[in-house]
């Protein structure tokens, strides 16, 4: 089966949009990001090697690496959350006829949720330094890309809150209450201050403009 990130984005859409349960948001949010993620090492690309931004070159090259690197984590999880869930389904249809059995398939079911929970962790994670990035991409990079920094900026954004819902389901979902509270803490301290961080590139791709 042709792994998700190499079909047609069509393709990706109508699946998308058809009653199956994968993708869904989860890879969604994904591809949010890495698009985020590209956007921003566009503006680096449109910037790197133009004399008029020579004093900011060796900074816009790192961001690239960095953009780039990104780009491929947020791609791998597109199909990484496919993969979660689909384990996940199957424990769900593990027999549950006797106590035993119901014992083994609770037990299965809890295990791959913390991955559940995980995989979106990761997508929150990336999708916060790809706003980052691109707060350095509005700021510094070549203005008259400056409106992509924006687009990249809103597209990681929306990344990061989609991801963030499947945390907060997941983890809701888990009996073990400490590693729960670990990751929702974990997802409160990486959001935290977002918002405004958000606002405050969105004005200055404005003021760029």
């Amino acid at each position: 089966m042709t792994e998700i990130k190499n079909q047609p984005i069509q393709t990706f859409l109508d699946e998308l949009a058809s009653k199956s349960a994968t993708p869904g948001g989860g890879s969604a949010a994904a591809l949010m990001g890495a698009q985020g993620a590209a956007l921003v090492s566009m503006v680096c690309n449109l910037t790197i090697g133009k004399p008029k931004f020579a004093e900011v070159e060796a900074e816009m090259q790192e961001v690239l690496g960095k953009a780039e690197a990104l780009r491929s984590q947020l791609t791998g999880l597109i199909q990484a959350d496919i993969d979660v869930f689909n384990r996940l389904m199957s424990k769900y249809a593990l027999p549950k006829d006797s106590d035993d059995e119901k014992a083994i398939r609770s037990a299965a079911i809890q295990e791959v949720l913390k991955d559940a929970t995980a995989v979106p962790m990761q997508c929150v994670h990336a999708c916060v330094d790809v706003i980052r990035l691109s707060k350095v991409a509005a700021e510094k990079g070549n203005p008259s890309a400056v409106s992509d920094a924006g687009a990249a900026v809103m597209a990681a954004y929306g990344g990061l809150k989609s991801s963030a819902l499947n945390v907060y389901i997941n983890a809701g979902s888990l009996k073990d209450k400490v590693y729960a509270e670990d990751k929702l803490s974990e997802l409160e301290q990486l959001i935290e201050g977002v918002d405004k961080l958000i606002d405050d590139i969105y004005q200055t791709v404005k003021t760029r403009l």
